[in-house]
């Protein structure tokens, strides 16, 4: 059997890193978001004969993979074995030794035999030994950065989110889970487990079950670029969000117990389009629909800041993952070499990596002097032209087919104009001042890590 091993210091006493992978969310927070995995079976935490169930994708294969856990010994080590799946033999161990008090060893063994012996060595031994090292390069980065920024602040805290099941949502769940938090989601089906539901239309809910809450994280609202902006879209689009926060403001304006922070999201499209001129959290409101839409959105809070909860417009710029939102959208045209500059070209792009995103809103969660707007974008904006070259150049595709301008309105109407030609170039100020430690601050390292490519 061929043998692959990784080991990382982590800066975590042992018993901290094994508890971080025992969280419910352990296997998704460890999942590359350039794989295609759909867990469709587990069990909260790992013990000897529990296992899970995964649905799996490479290229056009969909294969199951079934895998037991055993050998369990607390803080020191577990195993995964391949009971069903593509490999001949799979058996992964997870070892967890102290180095000191405050930091310890992380190593991942996993021994395995690919099918049809000596000829599927051939075939496929090389790529599968690329794929371990990148994936497991994933892993540890992963958990020495979870862990590094959950160590500092104390827990658990019950945090309440609206729109934990979008791509937002679910990275932001995963990631508090893993830090020992209560996390209840907001849902408006028949709730299940934690969950808690609520209409924001009906003005439906039951203040009870957000008494005594620490934390409330409001992220729902229609998607603005899901379809052309029709009258009636676009007021599904801005109703969606200032009824929902007004409601939930006010529900937790009239709690004998409210929560110490409300968070919002809302968008650097507050600015609407400026053109070359930088943009901080003290300048002033754009025009346009989606900066209506932000103002809106922010003054719908002001029943929780008068009662005192310490409110965050969390002003998010393009959001990176390839999981979904823009990236993906980029990255297939570019990879098919049909990739370019859309319009002119010269629009700012203000982005930020999903991970970095996760941590402005867990940072914002533990420092009371960020209340009001924070701008949750990188250091460095980029200019359309400027980050389809960095694209291009991180996926070795050349970008030398545009898409013009007037392609775009014919296309996709007001929308396209306002989230494709449009732009604003956005600086994080307050973040920069009160001492957030961004995980990508350049376009490059966010891309590469978003896509695999390292």
């Amino acid at each position: 059997m061929a043998l692959f091993e990784k080991t990382s210091v982590v800066e975590a006493p042992v018993e901290k890193l094994f508890a971080w992978h025992q969280n419910p969310y352990a296997f998704e927070r460890l999942t590359p978001p350039w794989e295609k995995i759909e867990v469709l079976e587990k069990q909260n935490g790992i013990k000897d004969g529990s296992r899970v169930v995964l649905r799996m994708k490479q290229w056009f294969w969909h294969f199951r993979w079934v895998a037991v856990h055993s050998g369990f010994i607390e803080g020191k080590l577990f195993r995964d074995t391949q009971v069903e799946g593509p490999f001949a033999k799979w058996i992964h161990t997870h070892l967890f030794q102290p180095v000191t008090e405050k930091t310890s060893q992380l190593t991942d063994q996993v021994e395995y035999q690919v099918p049809l012996g000596a000829f599927g060595d051939i075939v496929a031994g090389g790529f599968i030994g690329a794929k371990l090292k990148r994936t497991f390069t994933f892993r540890h980065t992963r958990t020495r950065h979870d862990l590094k920024r959950l160590m500092p602040f104390k827990g658990p805290l019950k945090i309440i989110i609206s729109g934990a099941s979008g791509m937002i949502g679910t990275a932001l769940t995963q990631f508090l889970t893993g830090g020992g938090h209560e996390v209840r989601p907001l849902v408006r089906r028949q709730p299940k487990g934690a969950e808690i539901f609520w209409n924001p239309d009906k003005g439906e809910i039951d203040p009870n079950s957000l008494e005594n809450s620490d934390v409330v994280i409001h992220l729902a609202g229609e998607n603005i670029g899901a379809g052309r902006w029709t009258a009636e879209r676009k007021k599904r689009i801005k109703e969606s969000r200032v009824t929902g926060t007004a409601f939930l403001s006010q529900t937790l304006a009239s709690l004998k117990n409210p929560p110490k922070v409300l968070m919002t999201s809302s968008a650097i499209g507050f600015y609407g389009n400026r053109g070359d001129e930088i943009l901080t959290e003290d300048s002033p409101a754009g025009k346009g629909f989606l900066a209506e839409v932000c103002q809106a959105w922010e003054t719908a809070t002001d029943p929780a800041k008068k009662a005192g909860i310490r409110v965050v417009h969390i002003r998010t710029g393009i959001v990176l993952s390839a999981n979904g939102g823009a990236l993906p959208k980029m990255v297939l045209p570019t990879l098919m070499g049909a990739g370019g500059v859309i319009g002119t070209g010269l629009q700012w792009m203000s982005w930020i990596a999903l991970e970095d995103l996760v941590g402005i809103f867990n940072y914002a969660i533990h420092h009371p002097a960020l209340s009001g707007p924070v701008n949750a974008t990188a250091p460095g904006s980029a200019t359309n032209r400027d980050f389809t070259k960095i694209l291009g150049k991180v996926l070795k595709r050349p970008t030398v087919f545009p898409l013009p301008g007037f392609v775009v309105k014919l296309l996709f109407g007001e929308m396209g104009e306002a989230l494709l030609l449009e732009g604003q170039r956005v600086t994080p100020d307050h973040l920069t001042r009160e001492g957030f430690e961004f995980l990508y601050p350049d376009l490059g390292s966010a891309l590469r890590w978003e896509l695999g490519r390292f």
